[in-house]
């Protein structure tokens, strides 16, 4: 399976280190990106032998099975539709759009394309630790689950360097509780939203607020069977990245990630004992992206259907927009 990379920012460049170098069959034959430093980054490290500054160009060119979206999320959209048109399988980084129209788009084109496969980047159905939650909530462990408790809690980062793309990523629920949305609905089967409430406040990056953004924030959404989740984020902590969620059932309880470890060593010295944190998202979910990776070409070389569908990709969006207009209004939005 040939594939094709477009975006090699931070993140595109973690997809194409996986796809080039450990995801078996598959053989990372094209990148494309603006950048032209970043074109010559893929060549010269992963060997990369054919490089386009245009997405359009890169489609056209031909050899390509398959193209790998790690682009601004504004992008996402059109970007899928051209790939389906072209007779391409995609991935692509979620969110899926920020525009709900967009997402529905989407939806209606792969349906005229059902032998092509298309999945979104939800990386913690991938991650070890959330997949035996899921497997002991299938198994009855914890009964009916009918609560999600999850928060997702960035390490402060003093440049900011989130605020210069507030005005684009869609704010704090969509750009990072966007996770926490998707986990919630699928550890509890995939319910119906029917209202949301959210509030936040700018505790440390007064930038974000020209666009309507928070750097702390929480949230509620209620589903028509009655179960509830609960929402938290943050960019300020002090001590690392964070990713926590709990699972209430009617004979029990999971969570998972209840302690952030760097590792399994304890440190003992004059300030206490205490263990290291992971630092961002990608040390805590680097083997829950690479199994993301694997298991789309999986899906494609073997025919089956992608791990979840695009209107599992479209209801977190359509929640994310919910609690962004709930936290602008200050008052709770029914869906």
């Amino acid at each position: 399976m040939k594939v094709g990379i477009a975006g090699l920012g931070r993140m595109g460049r973690r997809h194409a280190e996986n796809l080039a170098r450990h995801v078996p069959g598959c053989e990372l034959v094209a990148a494309c990106s603006p950048v032209v430093e970043e074109l010559e980054w893929a060549g010269r490290e992963l060997g990369v032998p054919r490089r386009f500054a245009d997405y359009e160009a890169m489609l056209a060119s031909g050899g390509v099975d398959a193209v790998f979206l790690v682009t601004p999320t504004t992008l996402h959209a059109q970007q899928i539709v051209d790939a389906l048109q072209a007779g391409k399988h995609v991935f692509s980084e979620k969110p899926l759009s920020l525009e709900l129209a967009e997402c529905r788009r989407v939806e209606e084109e792969a349906a005229r394309h059902p032998g092509l496969k298309v999945m979104i980047g939800f990386v913690r159905r991938f991650d070890a630790h959330y997949q035996s939650a899921y497997e002991r909530i299938r198994a009855g462990a914890i009964g009916k689950p009918f609560m999600v408790r999850s928060h997702t809690l960035d390490k402060n980062d003093p440049s900011g360097f989130f605020v210069r793309f507030s005005e684009t990523s869609g704010g704090m629920f969509l750009d990072m509780s966007v996770h926490d949305i998707d986990t919630a609905r699928w550890l509890l089967g995939g319910p119906q939203p029917v209202r949301v409430f959210a509030a936040g406040t700018v505790a440390v990056h007064e930038g974000l607020r020209q666009w309507g953004d928070v750097d702390n924030g929480m949230a509620i959404a209620e589903f028509a069977d009655g179960s509830i989740a609960y929402f938290g984020a943050s960019r300020t902590m002090a001590h690392g990245f964070e990713a926590q969620t709990e699972i209430v059932g009617t004979a029990g309880r999971l969570t998972v990630g209840p302690v952030p470890r760097a590792d399994d060593v304890a440190i003992a010295d004059a300030h206490g004992v205490r263990h290291e944190c992971t630092p961002t998202f990608y040390e805590r979910f680097a083997g829950a992206f690479l199994n993301e990776a694997r298991d789309f070409v999986a899906a494609v070389r073997d025919d089956r259907p992608p791990a979840l569908t695009l209107h599992d990709a479209t209801e977190a969006t359509r929640i994310g927009m919910a609690l962004r207009e709930s936290l602008l209004t200050k008052r709770a939005v029914e869906l």
